[in-house]
């Protein structure tokens, strides 16, 4: 067993099925109901995956993700001339741009996110059943 130098931590597996190639998919419940009553200082959240990432922004107003997909295709475009031959490299970029991670508090088994922060599954190539590894850290 690896040296944890008095860190706890105990994993989780949360599985989000997305619909569609590109989609800002709200996973802050699965996320809440699996961090619910934990104890410990924060979650980590980690995608499993090279063509989705894991980003907080505003859950208020679905524009904003509208948004945000819209611009990361202006700036990512899918039918750029790109190497790599599965035809599926901008969804890659795109991933590697939002991140495939994320840390998030824990206060008295609740997760810590401000009034219009939501947590979001960034799909770039789907549609598929995507894994995320919840980590409780003590």
């Amino acid at each position: 067993m690896p040296h944890t130098y008095g860190v706890e931590w105990k994993m989780i597996e949360i599985r989000v099925r997305t619909s569609r190639r590109v989609e800002a998919r709200d996973i802050t419940e699965e996320v809440r109901r699996a961090a619910e009553g934990k104890d410990g200082c924060c979650i980590h959240l980690f995608s499993l995956h090279t063509t989705c990432g894991l980003t907080i922004n505003e859950n208020a107003d679905p524009a904003v993700m509208k948004d945000m997909i819209d611009a990361l295709g202006r700036l990512v475009p899918q039918d750029y001339p790109y190497r790599h031959g599965e035809g599926n490299s901008d969804a890659h970029v795109k991933s590697s741009l939002v991140g495939g991670s994320l840390t998030v508090p824990l206060s008295a088994g609740r997760l810590v996110l401000g009034t219009w922060q939501g947590i979001y599954l960034m799909e770039f190539d789907g549609p598929r059943e995507r894994r995320i590894a919840l980590t409780v850290v003590k």
